[in-house]
């Protein structure tokens, strides 16, 4: 994650995705329908786009709720060096391509969306050294849309497995800012089956448009005793794909 190990700890993480990092290829990402900027801008002067792209930026938390619990994968799990999440944690990646809503939410989630059965310091540095990991055995945990051919895209750090009852269909997906501290601000309504649900307090860090409700799944609210609980293990095939990480 980004900072160092003791920010990572922290219960509550802000991810805003910047113009400048790494975004993989097209061809990796699973891409939902965007906000057309040509509707959003029309035919505007060169000084007027520029502010209408701000303008689109700052209210996608808000925007119409289309496209809430559609699939996500953080950016940062195309990033070889990260471990994933920590279950006491909730990251909200406000620039998702990936999202209509361009919030990609990952609430209270143990592990890699890409890798449920996780890997171990060993068999990560196995797998970066010598390739034996592949979707083929199910061994190791890659970058999100390759086959781990390339070193580059075999995850070179050890990978917590997923909580069997908190799996990422239920904790990742995009979702909307429905409430929030600013009166003025633009916030949705969640669609059937969402509730609105403070995640985040504005304690004052961190970009203040990210604080207050996001629309997550009914039945989802995360409570404390869920910090542990059983994992998905590989030789039980317990999380499906039998046993394998995709």
């Amino acid at each position: 994650m980004l900072g160092n190990r003791s920010q990572r700890r922290k219960m509550i993480r802000l991810i805003e995705a910047d113009s400048d990092r790494a975004v993989p290829p097209r061809s990796a990402l699973p891409l939902r329908s965007a906000v057309p900027l040509r509707s959003a801008v029309g035919s505007a002067s060169p000084g007027m786009l520029v502010l209408g792209l701000m303008a689109l930026g700052l209210s996608a938390l808000g925007c119409d709720p289309g496209g809430v619990g559609d699939p996500c994968i953080p950016e940062d799990e195309y990033r070889q060096q990260v471990p994933g999440y920590a279950v006491t944690e909730v990251n909200v990646e406000s620039r998702s391509f990936q999202c209509e809503t361009r919030v990609c939410l990952v609430n209270h989630f143990q592990g890699r969306v890409s890798c449920p059965y996780g890997q171990t310091e060993e068999v990560a540095d196995a797998c970066v050294a010598d390739g034996s990991c592949n979707p083929d055995n199910g061994r190791g945990c890659r970058v999100p849309g390759t086959n781990g051919d390339e070193e580059v895209d075999r995850i070179a750090v050890a990978v917590a497995p997923q909580l069997e009852k908190r799996r990422a269909d239920d904790a990742v997906y995009c979702s909307c800012r429905c409430d929030g501290p600013d009166e003025k601000a633009s916030y949705c309504e969640c669609p059937s089956g969402f509730a609105c649900v403070e995640l985040i307090e504005d304690i004052g860090i961190g970009p203040s448009q990210l604080s207050g409700s996001y629309c997550i799944k009914e039945g989802t609210r995360y409570n404390t005793s869920e910090r542990g609980g059983d994992v998905c293990v590989a030789e039980s095939k317990n999380c499906g794909s039998e046993g394998k990480n995709p």
